[in-house]
């Protein structure tokens, strides 16, 4: 499996990409494999402000529907419009075409605060 060394990474399986206080955010490679096939992303918390662990939106595969959960406070300010035409770019691209949403982050040092991709790797065994 691939585990980006920029990226963060959250219990949850979600990835976090910070750029000055704008982060990408969305599941990783271990998840996609878990969930399956994905047919659908619901994403209805644009423009919110919301704190970490809340949950931001789903992911609808063929087997199941999964929460997504918010690595670290911010507000919402995109979502990717790729999805709604192309959900299975999360299984094909999780880091790249299957990215979820974008947010400004309150705090960017709580990003450091997560899982570095030998952590992460380490829980997923």
């Amino acid at each position: 499996m691939n585990f980006p060394a920029e990226l963060r990474y959250t219990k949850d399986h979600e990835w976090i990409k910070l750029e000055g206080n704008t982060a990408t955010i969305g599941i990783t490679d271990f998840a996609q494999r878990e969930l399956g096939d994905i047919v659908y992303i619901e994403v209805e918390t644009v423009g919110k402000s919301l704190e970490a662990g809340a949950v931001f939106g789903t992911v609808e595969a063929v087997k199941t529907v999964s929460d997504l959960f918010l690595p670290v406070s911010g507000t919402i300010t995109a979502l990717n419009p790729e999805l709604a035409n192309s959900p299975e770019s999360v299984n094909t691209d999780p880091y790249g075409k299957g990215w979820m949403v974008k947010m400004t982050v309150n705090e960017p040092a709580d990003v450091q605060e997560l899982m570095d991709a030998a952590a992460y790797e380490a829980i997923t065994g």
